[in-house]
């Protein structure tokens, strides 16, 4: 499984340790992942996704994990959330024509 998270896309960067002498090792900076089960509106049902803390924060300040798939580009996204953002427009949009 890839150190990447599924709504941002952010992943792992590389740089040098710099000590005291001024020796240069390479390292890796790790994104903080967390598996975190959001709630779908649309769907009505829990989605579990690997997220990074700052994709975590963007998804609850644009008020859930629906708004956040429906604004975002696909080619930012995941396989995984690339599917469930199809799923939920195929929800809405059925949703909107019981309604009309």
């Amino acid at each position: 499984m890839a150190r990447r998270c599924e709504v941002t896309g952010k992943g792992v960067r590389t740089g040098n340790n710099v000590s005291h002498a001024n020796n240069k090792t390479r390292r890796r900076f790790l994104p903080n992942l967390k598996v975190v089960t959001l709630i779908s509106e649309a769907l009505g049902q829990n989605v579990r996704l690997r997220v990074s803390s700052h994709g975590l924060r963007s998804v609850e300040h644009n008020g859930g994990i629906d708004n956040w798939l429906l604004k975002t580009k696909d080619t930012l996204l995941s396989d995984e959330a690339k599917v469930l953002k199809r799923k939920i427009k195929k929800a809405l949009a059925a949703k909107q024509s019981q309604a009309a």
